[in-house]
């Protein structure tokens, strides 16, 4: 792969465009979740004791090319500087003639991070004028961010056009984990796969039915599996117009022989503050909400698990944001770290929900590899080509 390690680059007093993805959860102006700023750390420190003038670039948001007070990118700067124990500057304007020679100001081996750059009019139209402007900012660039490189953005696509391009060290690692996955996988292999919506998945789930030997769908995406093969199921989240989808997931996995296993058991209440009980799917009445899987559901889970060899999970079980309903995600969780732990499995997990429900419970050593991104890392187990990938291949 073309990354910067491989290159053998000479970076000292370089100047580096570094793409990363900064797109962090945030409340009241503060970071909530720092598994994105703390993935890109190896890189930033590779390119600083290589003593290059390093420019980060990152979003967060959309903005749609128009300066959004609440979607700067200062907070994150200041964390970022904490965990790197270095200063950065931040240059808060959008990029004109005076951050050029602000740029060209800097020494070796700092780090300056410019403002939101979809603040800009024409980043998210990858515009080939802006991506031409954006690439005089340094001498070379580097995409370290795996999680934007399914958009054809000017700083993720357009710029590779008009500088050398090189992958940094997390997209390396995060291309290579997934590669396994799809190319070099050992089986049997397991899908544990949820969200709220069936139809956002639907090419994912009918892609790796070719490639898998399980699937277990659950979720909102149980529900709309449940109630489309004559289950009822209250008034859980659940699309009602997908009885097609769910006839051609059925009839591919009888095709390929993949297993689809939906829940047997749930935990239902009235309302997400519910106190919660456990009910066979066949007993859900019409005022209740299936909020996570019972006790049977794990044991059939587990029972997959223990005779896997590959495990890639994408999607909490439940609404796990209330105690209440964590148990399924939670158990889960410890019947992959387990096996992952015991090297029986190879593990991969994937989503910002996922992410989420992993940190909660400090599970993120537990897996083999753990991904950030949300929607390249479905696009590209779905066998899509990523822009960002592509533009620098």
């Amino acid at each position: 792969m073309n990354n910067i390690l491989n290159q053998n680059l000479k970076l000292k007093g370089k100047k580096v465009v570094l793409r990363v993805d900064l797109n962090v959860p945030m409340k009241n102006g503060a970071i909530t979740e720092t598994s994105r700023i703390k993935k890109i750390l190896p890189t930033i420190k590779f390119l600083v004791e290589k003593e290059a003038k390093i420019i980060i670039l990152s979003h967060i948001g959309r903005p749609k090319g128009k300066i959004v007070k609440g979607m700067t990118l200062d907070p994150i700067s200041k964390k970022l500087s904490d965990l790197l124990n270095k200063k950065i500057i931040f240059n808060k304007n959008i990029i004109s003639k005076n951050t050029f020679s602000e740029i060209d100001n800097l020494t070796n081996g700092s780090i300056m991070m410019l403002e939101n750059i979809r603040f800009n009019e024409g980043e998210e139209t990858n515009d080939k004028e802006f991506s031409k402007k954006i690439s005089g900012l340094g001498d070379i660039y580097i995409n370290d961010a795996f999680s934007c490189s399914h958009r054809a953005h000017a700083s993720i696509e357009g710029i590779t056009k008009h500088i050398p391009s090189y992958f940094g060290l997390q997209i390396t690692e995060e291309i290579n984990a997934l590669k396994k996955i799809t190319s070099e996988i050992k089986k049997p292999v397991s899908l544990i796969i949820g969200g709220s919506k069936i139809s956002t998945k639907i090419k994912i789930i009918n892609n790796l039915i070719k490639k898998f030997n399980n699937i277990i769908i659950v979720g909102g995406m149980a529900n709309t599996m449940l109630k489309h093969t004559g289950s009822k199921v209250g008034k859980s989240i659940c699309e009602n117009d997908c009885g097609q989808l769910i006839k051609e997931i059925l009839k591919k996995s009888k095709e390929f022989n993949c297993k689809i296993t939906c829940p047997t058991d749930v935990i239902v209440a009235n309302s997400l503050e519910g106190i919660g009980k456990n009910k066979d799917i066949d007993k859900i009445e019409e005022d209740e909400m299936i909020l996570d899987i019972g006790p049977k559901t794990i044991d059939s889970i587990k029972k997959i698990i223990d005779n896997s060899n590959t495990v890639l999970w994408n999607g909490p079980a439940g609404y796990f944001e209330n105690p209440n309903f964590q148990n399924g995600t939670k158990k889960i969780l410890e019947i992959i770290t387990e096996r992952t732990l015991n090297h029986n499995i190879f593990s991969v997990a994937g989503g910002g929900e996922t992410v989420a429900a992993i940190n909660k419970f400090d599970k993120i050593k537990s897996f083999t590899f753990v991904s950030t991104a949300g929607g390249a890392f479905l696009e590209f187990l779905e066998g899509k080509t990523l822009p960002g990938i592509k533009a620098i291949n």
